[in-house]
């Protein structure tokens, strides 16, 4: 990727919610590479000390261990930040159907902790992971951003609400946002391991195991399988943009294309 135009983001105070997570962590490493001052906040629930353990030297990077769902860690972490990136999130439709509460907490709580101390501190810029769950029973293709259905778990539910109370933090208190719709993300740091773990990761761990994959179905399902460095550019585009027609927006953030499960297990087994 090339960072040149987004050379000005150097000795900005960049705030990455989850950054010990998949994405938030490739996030940190991109915004460390231009020189910006980046604090890092976790609770280490889904992200793990390993994703950063390579910026912990640096001088530019600061780690805390905290909590979205603590108003008080939020107000402290966005004292004196330039923009937000917030990630941090139980993801997972499984997961918000097996424990719709904690999803529901962490999910709608949090984000509202977030948006309040963004706001109490006069963060320039917030830029947080919406979801394509958020299209719900929507059947119309392809997926543009006006048109939705209804939610189909509690964790499309809390990408909605997610919506919602950054539309109305703007409206009523000039609160600049972004939303960015995440399609299925792959890449580098993705976790293959849990209950809860993505489809390619798993596919490539069950591969490079020997094993088969499991495919519930004919495979004919098909994805937006989107590359980790598509959704780094979309945050860095989404914090620098002077554009002001584009803030208080929702962005699909994917490739555009199709791919079924029988289509992504063959191109697997050619690598593996």
């Amino acid at each position: 990727m090339n960072l040149d135009p987004f050379k000005n983001l150097k000795n900005k105070s960049i705030l990455v919610t989850g950054g010990a997570g998949f994405i938030g962590s490739n996030l940190c490493e991109t915004l460390l590479q231009i020189n910006a001052k980046v604090t890092c906040l976790d609770n280490f629930a889904t992200g793990h000390r390993h994703n950063i353990q390579p910026f912990l030297e640096n001088k530019n990077f600061t780690l805390i261990e905290g909590d979205i769902r603590d108003l008080e860690t939020c107000q402290k972490v966005c004292k004196g930040q330039d923009f937000i990136l917030h990630q941090a999130a139980l993801g997972s439709v499984p997961r918000s159907i097996a424990d719709p509460i904690t999803t529901n907490n962490v999910n709608i709580g949090g984000f509202l902790n977030m948006l309040v101390a963004a706001r109490d501190n006069k963060v320039n810029r917030f830029i947080y992971a919406a979801s394509s769950s958020t299209y719900g029973d929507s059947e119309a293709l392809p997926k543009v951003e006006e048109i939705i259905g209804k939610p189909l778990s509690p964790y499309a539910i809390t990408k909605y609400v997610n919506e919602l109370y950054a539309e109305n933090f703007f409206n009523t208190f000039g609160l600049n946002t972004i939303g960015l719709r995440y399609f299925n993300v792959f890449g580098r740091r993705q976790d293959p391991n849990g209950a809860y773990a993505a489809v390619i990761p798993l596919f490539v761990k069950q591969f490079m195991s020997h094993e088969s994959p499991i495919i519930n179905g004919d495979g004919s399902f098909s994805r937006d399988f989107t590359y980790i460095d598509n959704v780094v550019q979309m945050n860095l585009l989404a914090i620098t943009t002077t554009n002001n027609a584009a803030l208080n927006q929702i962005y699909n953030t994917a490739v555009g294309d199709r791919t079924t499960l029988v289509q992504l297990t063959d191109l697997l087994k050619k690598t593996y």
